[in-house]
């Protein structure tokens, strides 16, 4: 069994304590994709003490010299994408057309990071006083902590890892433990980028090793993306340390579709954006609004796509929509639907496990439709991160924007119409971070800001130029050259 190792200090090593973990496959449960070390406390010491030694020097190189080594880091992904989007596939799942996309993300941000530090502007201002220039600029922060989840293994990391790095930080990464392999080639990458030791490290292993990296007090500035809960139990202990922490969390996106919307196309997104990677994006389109006048017509239209799609393992180019990423995730699948259908939604279509004999060793569960559903449903409000969408009828274009905010989470939100007036309204009123105008709730772009608001975020932006807020502090600087005292913020009139 092929073992895989820590990156730190720019070394491949062992767990401290010798222990690892195995990595199985969602598809085939029989398929152990191998074991990885599993990572404590010991381990943390290590690679923060090495982002710490180097950070002294990485912070001084100058930024388009980093920006340098981040286009390599583009060039080697686009490099290695088809034998990453493989590896990818068989340890959480989505289809490899989904995979190679996720690897197009790091690719698309990589070059966009690499521009940046070209254009890390800082700014003059008059000074209120005679001989003296007032400029503020970015600096580094130190230790990054990246936490990430598994469902984007690449694509993610990469919007945290590597802004930090070319805006002069550097990083400790704990991949997740369902998605440990990416983890490891990341580090591949950045090592034959030329990243110097120490800059990037990488610690493979479960949850409670999270929480030491963000308790680290050498460990400044933290990036995760995961469940709310999580999300806030780290938010808190960083309140209590006074410690910067970007935070990506969950979603219970929606989709309206109005009276006047090009059916076809609404169509078209809401399946993409349901059931594209299993429903496993916090981004995914898990409740849809539909206007009365067409719910009917709508639901049957979905139901007849739906039933057609092609289920199975990522690696066949076949395959629509892989397994869900493990048995917890199934089984939690087959009880929102109880759950669902207890508090009166209706069945469309799904519902269960797969059949399919020879999906019987993976994590299948059918794309499931239940409809009749409203806002004080728990289908409607809970997170399911799985292939189950929910359907509510809306009376008005008023009463679907109350639908559509209804609701703890604000990442992303859709609107299907040819309203040009409904549309602006949407966009204006919508309670998300991410709007979309005829398109579904999935389909970030990585020079836009992406993040949201209420239950998902606390208000940063990854993706674009607002990454580097996350990443850097502003520093001002008074430069007085009057060759005497001038006393700012005193009466001098």
């Amino acid at each position: 069994m092929t073992k895989f190792k820590n990156y730190i200090d720019g070394k491949w090593v062992d767990a401290v304590s010798g222990k690892t973990f195995k990595n199985i496959s969602p598809a085939n449960q029989n398929d152990i994709i191998g074991e990885f070390a599993l990572s404590d406390k010991e381990d943390v010491e290590l690679a923060v003490a090495a982002a710490k030694k180097a950070y002294e020097k990485w912070r001084l190189v100058p930024a388009p010299k980093r920006g340098e080594i981040m286009r390599k880091v583009g060039d080697i992904f686009t490099r290695r994408k088809q034998e990453l989007a493989k590896i990818m596939t068989r340890e959480m799942g989505k289809p490899t057309f989904e995979t190679a996309g996720d690897v197009q993300e790091a690719i698309d941000t990589a070059y966009y990071a690499s521009s940046e530090t070209r254009r890390l502007f800082g700014t003059t201002v008059p000074s209120e006083m005679d001989n003296k220039i007032n400029l503020a600029f970015r600096t580094p922060i130190g230790v990054v902590g990246v936490i990430t989840a598994w469902n984007f293994p690449i694509a993610v990391p990469s919007w945290k890892i590597l802004p930090a790095i070319a805006a002069g930080n550097t990083v400790v990464f704990k991949p997740s433990k369902d998605a440990p392999h990416s983890g490891v080639i990341f580090a591949e990458i950045m090592e034959e980028a030329g990243v110097p030791a120490g800059v990037f490290n990488v610690l493979l292993g479960k949850g409670s090793m999270g929480e030491q990296i963000v308790r680290h007090p050498d460990v400044k500035v933290i990036g995760f993306t995961g469940s709310t809960e999580i999300g806030c139990q780290l938010a808190e202990i960083c309140g209590k340390l006074n410690k910067r922490i970007s935070l990506e969390m969950g979603g219970k996106n929606a989709q309206i579709v109005m009276n006047d919307a090009n059916l076809d196309l609404a169509l078209d997104g809401v399946l993409w954006g349901a059931f594209g990677t299993t429903g496993q994006r916090c981004t995914a389109t898990s409740r849809l609004i539909l206007h009365k006048d067409i719910y009917d017509k709508f639901i049957d239209m979905l139901k007849e796509r739906v039933v057609k799609l092609r289920i199975g393992d990522g690696l066949d180019p076949k395959t629509e929509m892989g397994p869900v990423i493990h048995m917890q995730s199934l089984e939690n699948c087959e009880r929102i639907v109880k759950v669902a259908l207890k508090e009166g939604g209706r069945l469309i279509c799904g519902g269960k496990r797969v059949a399919d004999p020879a999906l019987k060793d993976g994590c299948f569960f059918e794309p499931t439709i239940i409809a009749d559903v409203n806002e004080n449903h728990t289908l409607f409000n809970e997170e399911v991160f799985g292939p189950v969408l929910c359907v509510a009828k809306a009376d008005s274009f008023e009463h679907a924007i109350a639908l559509h905010n209804h609701c703890e989470y604000g990442l992303s939100g859709s609107i299907y119409t040819k309203n040009v007036n409904w549309a602006w309204e949407a966009t204006r009123d919508m309670e998300v971070g991410i709007c979309y105008v005829n398109s579904p709730t999935i389909g970030a772009e990585a020079n836009m800001p992406f993040g949201g608001i209420k239950g998902t975020g606390n208000g940063n932006r990854e993706g674009g130029w607002t990454a580097f807020d996350i990443f850097t502090e502003w520093k001002t600087v008074y430069f007085d050259y009057s060759d005497k005292l001038q006393r700012a913020q005193i009466d001098n009139h």
